[in-house]
């Protein structure tokens, strides 16, 4: 499996990468894919984990909601990435396999609706990689003080549309609705006021906060990890009787299913060890 070197400015500690200055939403776009196949349509991010042999190199892994890589039937999908030539991007529609003979190539966590895989890109496609370590865990949550009304962010592909012929993704943004976000592997889920179409599922989810407010006072700098992925959509059944029979219909509620980090954490360390 190829690997990569780690940019600087992503080599930081978690405890001190509040303070750099990197923009967060920048990085994110470029590591967030459309990726089709079998008439379906979905978002995924690319994310390093980080080699154990030497902490300057990470693999590439893939990550996205499990349904989005299970709906496609073929042993191949298309992952639109994006090259940059003199600061001008265009779409680089690139193939990858995502099964072997029908067995697929990705790991899925046995409670959550998450996927991950390995994969291999090619050199002239620009990723700044986020290492494994800005996923949320719940010790970060509860040190930040997250919590319903915090403001959270996210990337993806409504309806498979992106936000430019370059094929970057859209960015969207509400806030918490629901709680309580701890336990994360209790809860499970939790709820982001956004509306869900349509190719937004495995899209990143992530928070930023400027001097933030916690543990009693103003804390200057600036707050930043990934908090989960898309899953779906939240809805409503409707059941509607008649004299003959008995129906259901489903409405959609406009907010998001969200699949908290500590999952994609989970699925990534389920995928086995390249450093061996």
């Amino acid at each position: 499996m190829k690997r990569i070197i780690i940019f600087l400015f992503v080599l930081l500690n978690i405890q001190v990468f509040s303070q750099k200055n990197f923009e967060l939403n920048t990085i994110l776009m470029n590591s967030t894919f459309r990726i089709q196949g079998s008439g379906k349509t979905g978002t995924v991010f690319i994310i390093g984990r980080p080699s154990k042999k030497d902490s300057a190199k990470a693999f590439y892994v893939l990550v996205t909601a499990n349904h989005v890589l299970a709906d496609i039937k073929t042993d191949q999908a298309i992952l639109y990435l994006r090259k940059e030539i003199d600061t001008v991007y265009s779409l680089y529609p690139y193939l990858i396999k995502i099964r072997n003979n029908g067995n697929p190539l990705w790991v899925k966590h046995p409670d959550a609706d998450v996927a991950a895989m390995y994969v291999s890109l090619p050199s002239d496609v620009k990723i700044n990689l986020l290492p494994t370590y800005f996923l949320a865990t719940d010790s970060l949550i509860s040190e930040f003080e997250i919590h319903p009304g915090d403001d959270l962010y996210c990337l993806g592909y409504p309806y498979g549309v992106s936000a430019s012929e370059a094929g970057f993704p859209i960015l969207r943004s509400g806030i918490i609705s629901s709680y309580p976000l701890l336990p994360s592997k209790e809860i499970k889920t939790f709820l982001f006021d956004f509306r869900v179409f349509g190719g937004n599922s495995g899209g990143p989810v992530y928070f930023i906060g400027a001097n933030r407010n916690y543990k009693g006072g103003v804390h200057i700098g600036v707050v930043r990890f990934i908090m989960g992925l898309v899953s779906k959509q939240k809805m409503i059944q409707e059941e509607i009787k008649s004299m003959d029979e008995t129906t259901t219909k489903e409405h959609p509620l406009g907010l998001a299913i969200i699949v908290p980090a500590t999952f994609i954490r989970g699925t990534i360390n389920l995928l086995p060890d390249l450093d061996k």
